[in-house]
């Protein structure tokens, strides 16, 4: 089964990066946008298919009210287990979705970031674009 496609590409690319910096400066409103492109359509339960859920744990995750499995808004994304902190992550996306052809040793330089770690991210985003249209990934990632 694979999660349905972020639109985090399209509000991406309707933003300049002075509007994108201040937009997503903070891991707050990094997570609050992934909830929100996350559960657009509703909360479904990936393990019981449950629709009704209340506030999980920590902050923009939700809990399944018949198996109580919580999901953040980050799980099933490119950005679940990511290291680095989410707004660079997301700059990182940002930057990769609008020049694709950029290279990673060009990413570190202007994210002040470790060029393996900028490869190794442009290579994952890539290839979430590529195979699932957007940022979503596969329910067994």
């Amino acid at each position: 089964m694979v999660e349905k496609a972020l639109d985090l590409r399209n509000i991406f690319k309707s933003m300049d990066i002075e509007k994108f910096l201040n937009t997503f400066d903070t891991p707050e409103k990094c997570h609050s946008v992934l909830a929100v492109a996350k559960w657009t359509n509703g909360f479904i339960c990936r393990k019981c298919g449950g629709v009704r859920y209340g506030k999980g744990k920590s902050e923009y995750s939700r809990r399944c009210t018949s198996c109580k499995t919580e999901e953040s808004a980050t799980a099933h994304t490119i950005f679940h287990h990511c290291r680095i902190e989410l707004p660079l992550a997301f700059e990182l996306a940002y930057r990769v979705c609008g020049s694709p052809e950029m290279p990673a040793s060009e990413l570190a330089q202007i994210l002040d970031s470790r060029h393996m770690t900028c490869l190794k991210f442009k290579k994952k985003i890539l290839e979430c674009i590529t195979t699932h249209g957007d940022f979503a990934r596969n329910s067994k990632d």
